[in-house]
């Protein structure tokens, strides 16, 4: 297969996760003069192909590894109540539709700022850690990491998906969303529980890592 034309289907996921954004956040709210919907999809869309258009010269390998979708078998299972998380992608489109939340425009840009920023710092964290995945599985060659946002937590990753979250409700001018949104917290702490389990018996030298860095998520609480 042609190099260039095998690098160019990295571009596949880029732009089929902003069209199902852009689904996602306009069809509920019936209209494509949702505000607040345009600024946080902007952003969104222009940080995720950023990221394409940075990997994709460096290490392409890390694109091609998070284009796969992998089935996996979890100890613990996520209960199906906190499958209500979904709901927070679609209620603000229904909240702007039918003018629940009525939220003003400095908290929106102001949530939207956040939001995009831990966007942001998950790409610092994808910079630092090419393996780093949602996908629970150890590469032959993979390392522990313990520089940069490795240094203080174990899951930086998780950390900036948890601030993106919490922040992408009131970013799309919704507070009713935000409850759904906040099942993201225990959905994270069993998947990293999980995560590990499988890192301290398959990724050599994690169990050393792990005493040096207590804190799996968060600083001096877990």
């Amino acid at each position: 297969m042609d190099k260039n034309a095998s690098k160019s289907k990295l571009f596949i996921v880029p732009i089929v996760l902003t069209i199902i954004m852009w689904v996602i956040l306009f069809l509920p709210a019936g209209t494509i003069k949702f505000l607040p919907g345009w600024i946080f999809w902007s952003g969104f869309t222009l940080i995720t192909f950023f990221i394409t258009f940075y990997f994709l010269p460096r290490n392409s390998e890390f694109l091609s590894r998070r284009t796969k979708v992998k089935q996996e078998k979890q100890n613990k299972k996520t209960p199906a109540i906190f499958k209500v998380y979904y709901l927070g992608f679609i209620l603000p489109g229904i909240d702007f539709r039918f003018h629940w939340s009525n939220e003003p425009l400095w908290l929106v840009i102001l949530s939207n700022i956040i939001a995009l920023s831990a966007y942001i710092f998950i790409f610092y964290v994808f910079k630092e850690n090419a393996y780093a995945s949602t996908v629970i599985q150890v590469e032959e060659e993979q390392q522990v990491i313990s520089s940069g946002p490795y240094s203080i937590v174990r899951h930086p990753m998780y950390l900036g998906m948890i601030g993106m979250a919490l922040f992408m409700p009131l970013a799309l001018g919704s507070y009713f969303s935000l409850i759904p949104m906040l099942f993201i917290i225990p959905i994270t702490v069993i998947r990293i529980k999980n995560e590990e389990e499988k890192l301290l018996n398959e990724l050599k030298g994690y169990k050393e890592y792990c005493l040096k860095r207590p804190y799996r998520l968060i600083p001096f609480v877990w």
